[in-house]
């Protein structure tokens, strides 16, 4: 069928509780799954052969390869209802997370709901109401209707590639690729490349490389702050992201968080001038933070060679900004993704103002212009996406199954104003500003008065799936024992024993002087 008899063709009504899902990486499986406990049916609209999104290699848009592991722990890289199976890795890697994600479709129900291989072509207001959707598949272009929509196409949609004089002309034998296109090292032992960038997939490619006989040259325009996955056993996000920071976040002047983030980044070895690559700049939130095990090491043993940016290119030749030059086999970029959305109607586009990174939305989620069409996982975050992606999912099947009211109309523009404003402040947001944003949204923020004997779990533990299912809707019995059990795993500590800096913290936190005041002595 051509596209101008699509076009006058009767799009296919679907029934009123049917929900479209655009995309069925993790957002849009979380989110089908907390709309079938919830009385609705998902529709999920999937370009690649299979679920999984980035995890998937097969997807289009897949910017993982051979070998990849996460930068996240597995208890914080799964869902609330899901543990992953005995045996996985402390890191998962990309084909553990691939297998997980199957299971959990296949648990719930999802997989025979999703329309793999078929494209979302266009998204407008249909007439009278809803939502019409156009897509390209098996079955040729299709028309459809329906009542809501969810948007969980992923952010990371387009490779960010720099301009440098120059580049178009590169010839060294390997080329000039993104991290998008990265499949493992073998093809450039023995060759010299150059990453460039200090984003975490630029670090960790530049990595892999260097541990299997690549000559590495890694350039970036500042030198971030680096943590490591594990800090004595304990991976990072338990020890970063948690609840006390978030709350903190919300009461210390930003003086004090940066101080305090600081601290926490030095005393797990993040700090990149003592292994050999440049000082970052004194501020943290200036400098900001990427993640990557091996990285410093490596600078530190001179598998890796460290150089400001890329001035130009010429031939093969890479003349970075310091004057020096190195011929080059290859370079990757590992420099981002925008945000892209083609595929909207130019109405909606004008509602949400994408400027390649951001949208205007009340809570990342819903516009007042746009109504029952909800953004899932559309931001950018550091730290573990999994349980934030589930609580935003649940948000959003709460609201639109009415067990939560849904925000007004004045409320809503409020939050779009936020948006607009919040576009000029920090691009990355910490896992755990988003987790409690979300879980007050739910209804699902667990009061730590009502849970003396998990209180250091929920204050200064990692923020796992399992802790937001101890009270308000869809509460689990063993959701106590799984957040306990989350807050002992790889050696951390679950009982209520808080060190001196933690009562400090704690004091400030239930406002508390004396117990802050011993803190601060401490």
């Amino acid at each position: 069928m051509r596209q101008d008899d699509q076009d006058q063709a009767a799009p296919r009504a679907m029934p009123d509780d049917a929900v479209a899902i655009v995309g069925a990486g993790p957002g849009g499986l979380a989110a089908a799954r907390w709309l079938l406990a919830h009385g609705m049916e998902p529709v999920l609209f999937e370009a690649a052969d299979a679920p999984g999104g980035q995890w998937n290699p097969a997807a289009p848009g897949s910017g993982t390869w051979p070998g990849m592991c996460t930068n996240t722990s597995r208890v914080m890289t799964a869902f609330s209802d899901l543990d992953h199976p005995d045996g996985t890795a402390t890191c998962p890697s990309r084909e553990e997370m691939q297998a997980y994600l199957q299971h959990y479709a296949g648990l719930h129900g999802i997989a025979a709901r999703v329309r793999c291989r078929t494209r979302v072509a266009g998204l407008e207001p249909a007439t009278g109401g809803g939502w019409l959707l156009r897509t390209e598949g098996p079955d040729g272009p299709q028309a459809w209707r329906f009542a809501r929509v969810i948007v969980a196409s992923g952010r990371h949609a387009v490779p960010e590639i720099p301009a440098i004089p120059g580049l178009d002309g590169f010839t060294g034998r390997h080329g000039a690729i993104h991290a998008a296109a990265y499949d493992g090292p073998e093809r450039y032992r023995g060759a010299t490349i150059v990453t460039a960038g200090c984003s975490i997939s630029a670090l960790e490619i530049a990595s892999d490389l260097a541990l299997n006989r690549v000559r590495v040259v890694a350039s970036y325009r500042r030198q971030r702050y680096v943590l490591p996955k594990l800090n004595a056993g304990l991976p990072t996000d338990h020890v970063l992201f948690n609840r006390a920071a978030a709350l903190a976040a919300e009461r210390l002047p930003p003086a004090a968080l940066e101080g305090g983030l600081k601290t926490a980044v030095l005393r797990a070895g993040g700090d990149p001038a003592p292994y050999g690559a440049p000082a970052a700049d004194p501020s943290i939130f200036a400098a900001g933070i990427a993640q990557a095990q091996h990285f410093l090491p490596c600078v530190a043993e001179g598998r890796i060679a460290v150089k400001p940016w890329i001035a130009a290119v010429e031939g093969s030749e890479i003349r970075f900004t310091d004057g020096s030059t190195v011929t080059a086999d290859g370079l990757l970029f590992g420099t981002g993704y925008r945000l892209d959305l083609p595929w909207l109607a130019p109405r909606v586009r004008d509602r949400l103002a994408p400027d390649g990174w951001h949208l205007d939305l009340c809570d990342f989620t819903f516009h007042p212009d746009l109504p029952v069409l909800a953004f899932l996982g559309l931001y950018e975050m550091a730290g573990p996406y999994l349980p934030v992606l589930e609580l935003q999912a649940r948000w959003i099947a709460y609201a639109f199954a009415g067990l939560r009211p849904a925000p007004t109309e004045a409320g809503l523009r409020d939050g779009v104003a936020r948006a607009r404003a919040a576009r000029s402040g920090p691009p990355v947001l910490p896992m755990h500003d988003m987790a409690l944003l979300f879980a007050r949204r739910a209804g699902v923020e667990p009061e730590l008065d009502r849970w003396p004997a998990l209180e250091r779990a929920l204050l200064f533990g990692p923020l796992s799936p399992a802790s937001f299912r101890l009270q308000g809707p869809d509460s689990l019995a063993e959701a106590p024992d799984r957040a306990r059990a989350a807050a002992a795993a790889f050696g951390g500590e679950a009982e209520n024993r808080f060190t001196p800096e933690e009562e400090g913290l704690r004091g400030l936190l239930h406002g508390n002087p004396a117990a802050e005041a011993r803190g601060s002595a401490a």
